[in-house]
């Protein structure tokens, strides 16, 4: 059997991929992460069947957490990271499983393969149309997709040092049943639904983690501009990455950009005191093999959202940490107590210019639940007056697809008396259009991350108290979101778990949905698809 992949949104012909991944990945690392995940699974039977109280497994829960999240589209490229984090969880397995009286345990309970040919082979037999029938493929590829979405979440948090017990002993929960043949497709929905329960304690963990830590974001325009000096650009979504970044680089005459999801740490109080920390370089994750070649300076992942670089000039200025990886880049491993040396890299910025601009000018943002609260008043009058007359949630995650304009020309064409409410790097795609505001609201309200789209959930909530209705759908608020990676799924499971209906997603609706899964979205939460953007305005504002 061949790679067989459809976690993504640009997944080939929309099935799957089956040579190699349209991310990039290659056969041997797609079969590497399946196999990753089967071991992952395993772990979760020992525990399950074992009984074992997870609030004595320590480092592992946390491991479980990181392998899942490597294993997120555009995360880590390198087949060495996974042959060793196989090992290294198949160790782990062992050890869980001498510990408890085993009884009939599943193959992902006991397999063992050493070299990384068996791997390969092993992957094969185990990947995900090893389950044959499509409806409850369809279902555990779901949970597990969202899984890895909640594990990135928890893995920020972890990184802040807070931590939630519940969230493991649902991971192993989870994963485990997806290796039961026993469940029927309603207890594997109920799953699903269970999964975005555990996503919204998730996303709201790391909203503490990071406000307790960094702040309540705060309305902030962000220089889109260069200025003359050395560099480092940073990229990806861990915000502990980027504060030790500007810790070892104070001083040094070397600056720091921010690109793509890590824009919305300006926002936050704590990062305005460093300035060296100076501005956000290029657009979505997509754009990034050509606005790197002008940056001329190194870049950090800190997680996912890596492109594989055409110029053999780039990847040498590319460095990894966390769950990234490409392979022949350095990857920068924290010591025991968390902290990373990121010298090497500031030595390369030194040597290298500073970044070409690209353009020039600010981009607002900053407005996450406690900033929209500090001016509900407002925001009230303004619906009750009818200067606005509906908000458009447009989260979630932007892509190379051309289909992805129809967001730009969406934004574009809405009535001058609507809000957008957005988070992730979707909003790359309207952020810098002239947009205007209503009464000194701005038309586009930027939350911040794809996990702060949490945020945008309170503030539905905060409203529908405020209004006094009975249920969330009742709101003027329309929800038009755009996906591509894993997170983005555990957010989506997330509304649907707090009651959101009729939800529009696109550009496409996911690969890994059957004909009959879709249909139970369909009827029992109204999720749709995208059409023309006349006809979707048209739809949504009830004309």
């Amino acid at each position: 059997m061949s790679m067989f992949c459809y976690q993504c949104q640009e997944t080939a012909k929309g099935t799957g991929c089956e040579v190699r991944g349209v991310c990039g990945k290659t056969e041997e690392v797609a079969k590497l992460q399946d196999l990753l995940i089967y071991t992952l699974k395993g772990i979760s039977e020992v525990v399950v069947k074992g009984k074992l109280d997870t609030k004595g497994l320590g480092n592992i829960n946390h491991e479980v957490m990181k392998s899942l999240f490597m294993t997120i589209t555009n995360a880590n490229f390198d087949a060495a990271a996974f042959e060793a984090e196989i090992k290294k969880m198949l160790k782990l397995r062992n050890e869980l499983r001498a510990k408890i009286a085993a009884g009939q345990l599943h193959d992902a309970a006991t397999f063992e393969v050493s070299l990384k040919e068996a791997m390969v082979e092993k992957a094969a037999a185990v990947g995900v149309l090893a389950t044959q029938n499509e409806d409850v493929r369809s279902l555990r590829e779901l949970i597990t997709y969202g899984l890895k979405g909640l594990a990135a979440y928890a893995h920020h948090a972890l990184n802040i040092g807070k931590e939630n017990g519940e969230l493991y002993t649902f991971i192993y929960e989870a994963l485990a049943a997806t290796l039961n043949d026993g469940l029927s497709a309603d207890e594997l929905v109920a799953l699903t639904l269970k999964t975005g329960e555990y996503g919204v304690k998730a996303m709201a963990l790391l909203d503490e983690a990071n406000t307790s830590k960094y702040g309540n974001p705060q309305i902030t325009e962000v220089n889109i501009g260069v200025r003359n000096n050395p560099a480092i650009l940073i990229s990806g979504h861990d915000l502990t990455d980027l504060e030790q970044l500007l810790e070892q680089t104070k001083g040094t005459g070397v600056d720091v950009y921010t690109h793509s999801e890590m824009l919305p740490a300006h926002y936050y109080p704590f990062f305005k005191k460093y300035d060296n920390l100076v501005g956000n370089y290029g657009n979505a994750w997509w754009k990034q093999v050509g606005e790197f070649e002008t940056f001329n300076g190194p870049i950090l992942f800190t997680t996912n959202c890596i492109v594989p670089p055409r110029s053999e000039e780039v990847q040498t200025r590319i460095f990894t940490t966390g769950a990234a990886g490409y392979p022949g880049c350095p990857h920068i491993v924290a010591d025991t107590s968390g902290k990373k040396d990121f010298s090497t890299v500031i030595a390369m910025a030194k040597k290298l210019k500073a970044p070409t601009e690209i353009e020039t000018g600010k981009i607002v943002g900053g407005f996450a639940h406690e900033q929209v609260f500090a001016v509900a008043d407002k925001v009230v009058a303004a619906v009750k007056s009818g200067a606005i007359k509906r908000f458009f949630v447009m989260a979630g995650c932007d892509g190379r697809m051309k289909s992805r304009e129809y967001y730009t020309e969406f934004a574009t064409k809405l009535p001058k008396d609507t809000v957008i409410l957005t988070a992730g790097c979707a909003k790359y795609r309207y952020n810098k259009l002239a947009l205007g505001d209503i009464g000194g609201i701005p038309r586009v309200l930027d939350a911040g991350q794809c996990n702060d789209s949490y945020s945008l959930a309170v503030i539905a909530l905060k409203l529908k108290e405020v209004f006094g209705v009975d249920d969330v759908n009742k709101l003027p608020i329309a929800y038009n979101i755009a996906w591509y990676e894993q997170k983005a799924v555990i957010v989506l499971l997330a509304l649907l778990y707090l009651g959101v209906k009729n939800i529009h997603l696109g550009p496409t609706l996911p690969g890994f949905l059957s004909p009959n899964v879709a249909k139970v979205l369909v009827e029992t939460f109204g999720i749709a698809g995208i059409g023309s953007v006349d006809d979707d305005i048209k739809l949504f504002m009830g004309a």
